[in-house]
């Protein structure tokens, strides 16, 4: 699994106070599980639920949760996108030790798929797959299309209002 490092590593870089004392942010991992469907190859998904831990933390809570925000726009978008998967996607407790710290606890959900590829040597290639990522939209412009020579539509198109998710081709097809 690469998620959990990889969240860690973000928030030390984003947050000062758990730079300083690396040893106040712990990462559980709870509910596991792997899937897997019936078909050719041993590819799957972990699935889990992240605990963050910070002990004794003094800082402000958004200076924790914006960074999360940011992490997961890139590392599980449909946290945020999905209003019903975002219903109790991030949830959190805190205990508070004192006027200034608090013992903070945040869960996540999250999946992670591994690609498990035959090679031709027969042995296995494992890759994990990343996240979808949203692109910005085409700037507008005017397009013009074309049938035999001959201008047959115009148009501008409107100025950019979001995103689009980039979704990875499926693999081949018979197409050409």
């Amino acid at each position: 699994m690469n998620k959990p490092e990889s969240l860690r590593a973000h928030l030390l870089a984003a947050v000062p106070e758990l730079r300083h004392d690396p040893d106040r942010l712990l990462i559980v991992i709870d509910k596991g599980r792997i899937r897997s469907t019936a078909a050719p190859g041993l590819s799957f998904e972990y699935s889990y639920t992240l605990n963050l831990l910070l002990t004794d933390f003094a800082g402000h809570p958004d200076a924790i949760a914006i960074p999360l925000l940011a992490w997961l726009q890139v590392n599980q978008s449909e946290l945020l996108v999905n209003l019903e998967k975002g219903k109790e996607a991030i949830q959190f407790e805190a205990e508070v030790l004192a006027n200034d710290k608090v013992d903070l606890s945040i869960t996540l959900p999250l999946t992670e798929r591994v690609i498990v590829k035959r090679q031709p040597d027969g042995t296995l290639q494992v890759t994990h797959a990343a996240e979808p990522q949203y692109t910005e939209q085409l700037e507008s412009t005017h397009l013009q299309v074309y049938a035999d020579g001959e201008l047959i539509a115009e148009w501008d198109t409107p100025e950019p209002t979001g995103v689009a998710l980039a979704t990875p081709h499926p693999g081949p097809t018979r197409y050409a």
